[in-house]
């Protein structure tokens, strides 16, 4: 009886598998790295490639130095931005010669280069000069670059309050709004940092030319299969300004899987020009075609509804990816190799990544060509012991039922009434 139990406890034990461990022969792909700047950190671009062999979340990814693993840092490129924003005081407002004039405290927040205006306006073009000084009635002392403040609801064409301005610490500024906007249409403001940063794109697959359409215009587009696409950027002919147009992309069975709007502003109003314009449709990464990892490619169809407008005059659509860049630190190596394709490996772990930084002189180094593995074998069977041997489990199991049978039976007898 306690051999059969202690025969069950083993083969439990036996099941509980232990995680993956990497090893050169159960990639199945490798790609020479070639590095130009042996002696500062370099990284390297994630092409449709590696896209089409690695796992989808690149989790496979492996650097080597002969059979030394090096460790690195997967970045995404995309688009940064943080800010501190606190509401300003406005002081001294009122109207001079017809214009509004006020002053902002800035005192909260020690650099700034934007000011949000909240405006009670409409249907309006203003420009917005400022000035800045160390009070009040000294903030005209330093003229800094002027702003274009606009309000098109009646086109449907957007608005803009924000003022940009150069990294400032001026503790007063002075505003002065040419017409368009009374003093008692300015009902607040406040000041932030803006810190952006350019998200960098990758092209992936294709698009067809524009097919006009009554009312609509439709592109059709293949994406490569596996590859995460995150935006299609239009390109529209220069010469065709203000509009703004609603944009849907369906995939081949006809289920919409992204929408959003373009738009162009060209204004000229009363000597000031109004700039600005959005041609690119987002995908979220959480998409029904952000991944496909059956194989084949994607086909999309992008719609865009002319209503009763003119038909857009798009000269090309391209699908792009958000960039993704493998950094790591070379060492004084020129040359490292990149393995992948081992589908059951769990992403690394490395402090390099914990506690990466990016460095200005990060440089760029080149992947080879794709190429088998010659050293592959495949992983062995990893399987728990449970999971390759299910009849003999099975059988443990039914021999302890029995034998627990057996021992409640012995225990019943031993019991019964005399």
């Amino acid at each position: 009886m306690r051999f059969t139990i202690s025969l069950f406890l083993m083969l439990l034990v036996a099941g509980a598998g232990n995680p993956p461990e990497p090893a050169i022969p159960y990639f199945s792909n490798v790609r020479d790295v070639h590095i130009a700047q042996p002696d500062q950190q370099s990284f390297f671009i994630v092409d449709a490639e590696l896209w089409s062999h690695a796992r989808p979340d690149l989790g496979d990814l492996r650097l080597y130095e002969g059979e030394s693993p090096v460790q690195y840092a997967l970045s995404e490129q995309q688009a940064g931005v943080s800010s501190e924003e606190v509401a300003a005081k406005i002081v001294n407002l009122g109207s001079v010669s017809g214009h509004t004039e006020f002053d902002l405290d800035t005192q909260d927040l020690a650099e700034y280069d934007r000011i949000r205006l909240r405006l009670d306006a409409r249907d309006f073009v203003a420009t917005a000069s400022v000035s800045g000084g160390s009070a009040p009635g000294k903030a005209t002392d330093v003229e800094l670059a002027p702003s274009t403040l606009y309000d098109f609801s009646q086109e449907q064409l957007g608005s803009n309050s924000v003022l940009k301005l150069p990294t400032s610490s001026f503790r007063y500024l002075h505003i002065r709004l040419s017409s368009g906007v009374t003093a008692d249409q300015v009902k607040g403001a406040s000041i932030f940092n803006l810190r952006e940063q350019q998200a960098s794109w990758t092209k992936v697959g294709s698009c067809a030319a524009p097919q006009p359409m009554p009312r609509k215009t439709e592109i059709a587009c293949d994406i490569p299969a596996r590859v995460p696409l995150s935006r299609i950027l239009l390109g529209v002919d220069p010469a065709q300004v203000n509009f703004r147009r609603t944009v849907s992309v369906e995939d081949a069975k006809g289920m919409q899987v992204a929408t959003g709007e373009i738009s162009r502003v060209r204004l000229n109003r009363a000597g000031t020009l109004v700039t600005n314009e959005e041609l690119a449709v987002s995908v979220m990464a959480g998409d029904a075609i952000a991944l496909n990892i059956d194989g084949n490619s994607r086909h999309l169809i992008l719609t865009i509804d002319n209503g009763d407008n003119p038909p857009l005059a798009v000269l090309a659509a391209e699908p792009l990816a958000l960039e993704r860049r493998i950094y790591f630190d070379p060492q004084g190596k020129t040359t490292l190799r990149l393995y992948f394709g081992d589908e059951k490996l769990s992403a690394p772990e490395y402090d390099y990544a914990r506690f990466f930084h990016l460095e200005a002189s990060a440089a760029q180094a080149e992947l080879g060509p794709g190429a088998h593995n010659a050293r592959y074998t495949g992983r062995p069977d990893e399987r728990p012991w449970s999971e390759q041997h299910p009849g003999i489990l099975w059988g443990a199991m039914i021999l302890t039922v029995l034998a627990l049978g057996m021992v409640a039976l012995r225990g019943l007898r031993t019991e019964a009434p005399r």
